[in-house]
């Protein structure tokens, strides 16, 4: 991952910059990260999973974006999540606010961000239902589903399989990871 730069910026700053700058970056907390690029089980398991689930996210009029889509998740935080679908889609053409879904791709350089500040940023969104982490280095999905007031945690093998409630779909963890060279 990058380092925080030392200057707080604004959200209109941080919007500017990213408008200016060839490289996309992760505003959290104030502080600017440069985002880290993507290896090939990264985007073999982005593939699958926007495969899987965007046909039903459009099926229920939702949308679904694949990692350049931005996520303000508080008046000084945004992140590019690898997957989100929104059911109702923000007013500004610059990043979304309301996914009932989000997914992140585990790597050594994002495991950090992704369980730390990611996740408690992501939780703390009322129109999130489930939370997906998925490890590009070993057949492992993780999930926060959201249930009333609380969150459920559930740890996923390669046998199992996981209903979600937005897009209402059924992921198997072995089918997701068919094909895919874990680690690269």
């Amino acid at each position: 991952m990058g380092e925080a730069a030392a200057k707080p910026l604004s959200l209109e700053a941080y919007l500017a910059l990213e408008a200016a700058s060839s490289r996309r970056h992760h505003l959290v907390e104030g502080f600017l990260w440069a985002m880290a690029g993507a290896g090939k089980a990264h985007n073999q398991l982005l593939t699958r999973l926007l495969l899987q689930l965007a046909p039903a996210a459009l099926a229920q009029g939702y949308e679904a974006y694949a990692a350049d889509r931005r996520l303000k998740t508080a008046q000084d935080t945004v992140f590019y999540p690898d997957l989100m679908v929104v059911c109702d889609p923000s007013p500004s053409p610059l990043y979304e606010e309301t996914p009932c879904l989000l997914v992140e791709i585990l790597s050594e350089s994002t495991e950090d961000l992704d369980r730390g500040k990611k996740l408690w940023h992501y939780l703390r969104l009322p129109s999130l239902k489930a939370y997906l982490m998925v490890d590009s280095r070993r057949m492992s999905l993780e999930a926060y589903l959201r249930q009333g007031e609380t969150w459920v945690y559930r740890a996923l093998g390669p046998k199992e399989a996981l209903a979600l409630p937005c897009p209402p779909v059924t992921l198997s963890v072995e089918a997701l990871y068919q094909g895919v060279e874990l680690g690269v």
